[in-house]
């Protein structure tokens, strides 16, 4: 697994913001398209108990959803992620 899992679509606004601070960061992750698959939109959902997207999922199982940059930056932080 790995360290970082994003579940998202790309139609979404806060799951590009949240991608594009990863990937500014240079922090692996896992992209997993709800729009492509309805396991994934399951998989989301039982992780958050709800609907709302992005949801960033960590290794330790600690999740976040539609978290803004501040917050998220200061996740991967306390992970030891960058």
């Amino acid at each position: 697994m790995s360290e970082v899992i994003v579940y998202g679509a790309d139609w979404c606004g806060d799951c590009r913001r949240s991608e594009a601070l990863l990937k500014a960061l240079k922090v692996d992750f896992e992209k997993k398209d709800v729009e492509q698959s309805a396991e994934f939109t399951e998989e989301a959902r039982s992780i958050s108990g709800r609907t709302n997207i992005p949801v960033i999922l960590f290794a330790d199982g600690k999740y976040l959803v539609e978290p803004s940059d501040p917050e998220l930056h200061a996740e991967l932080v306390v992970r030891g992620l960058i």
